[in-house]
């Protein structure tokens, strides 16, 4: 590193405590805006630079919403409006964007790229997804599991699918809020190794989604071909169809046990409708908590 800004690429850049408090304190947010309509401007003045090379619904809506709120303002910016589309190197990006704006939000494919960036960047750069991690989602799920259960220490959580990039920041998540994890999914689309060997003391791998499942607090699932990979979507939708996240195979998970999906769904993939539509599923809510955990992650890297 070239500064000693804090950023925030993965969970393991924060430590436990400061995630924990930062989740009390998107709850303290939640409960200002939903209860008693106040909107603290915690942020009057700052700017916020979002960079997105992927396509995006929640993320985009939720920070430039978030800093609005604190009493900021956004720029939108993608690779076909600023030079970055041109060629220009992602050092030199970053030196300039950061030299105007306050705080970074860059969403992209390698997260070779937001390292990179946020190398030479002189204000917090927040990885809102690359194709390694995506932090600011399992923020919000475990504020929404949180809210709903209470403390994920010492629980069991259980992945179903593709090994990508929300699976490979669970594993994160297991280490950084103390749960254990195991992964379900067809072998040639585990996570990470390296990953998975830095925390085998949490992590475990289990084939068969139905064993997987078993006693799980918490279910977790997203699409079976991500972003840039449309081409192998009929080859994996047969390979994965064994790990849809169902009624008959969630009734095997705890009877007071939740389920999450990162959106946007495939409903009759992943998960069936039957979940997905369920009167009692807490999906649409961890969605909203996007919202209100980025604001606080905003916050915490600007006071830091």
């Amino acid at each position: 590193m070239l500064n000693s800004t804090r950023h925030f690429l993965s969970l393991v850049d924060f430590t436990p405590e400061e995630l924990r408090a930062l989740l009390s304190r998107a709850i303290t947010l939640k409960r200002m805006q939903v209860l008693k309509k106040e909107k603290p401007e915690t942020l009057p003045g700052k700017v916020l630079a979002m960079i997105f090379e992927k396509s995006s619904t929640r993320t985009r809506v939720s920070f430039e919403a978030g800093i609005s709120h604190l009493g900021g303002q956004a720029i939108y910016l993608t690779p076909s409006n600023t030079q970055l589309g041109r060629g220009e190197p992602i050092e030199d990006s970053a030196r300039v964007i950061s030299s105007m704006v306050d705080l970074v939000v860059l969403r992209t494919f390698e997260h070779d790229l937001a390292v990179r960036f946020a190398a030479y960047s002189t204000v917090p750069v927040i990885n809102a997804l690359t194709n390694m991690y995506h932090p600011c989602q399992l923020l919000a799920d475990m504020l929404t599991y949180q809210e709903h259960r209470g403390d994920i220490s010492g629980k069991k959580v259980c992945w179903l699918g593709d090994g990508n990039n929300m699976c490979q920041s669970y594993i994160n998540a297991a280490k950084q809020f103390d749960f254990s994890l195991t992964i379900s999914c067809p072998e040639e689309y585990n996570p990470n190794q390296a990953l998975l060997q830095e925390n085998k003391e949490r992590v475990q791998l289990q084939s068969d989604p139905f064993k997987a499942v078993e006693n799980a607090d918490l279910v977790v699932t997203d699409v079976w071909a991500s972003m840039g990979q449309e081409n192998e979507a009929e080859d994996r939708k047969r390979k994965f169809q064994k790990y849809q996240l169902n009624k008959s195979l969630f009734k095997h998970a705890n009877a007071e046990a939740i389920y999450l999906h990162c959106l946007p769904a495939h409903r009759g993939e992943e998960i069936s409708a039957e979940l997905l539509d369920a009167p009692n599923t807490v999906i649409w809510e961890a969605a909203e908590n996007r919202l209100h955990s980025q604001k606080a992650l905003m916050e915490f890297l600007l006071a830091t």
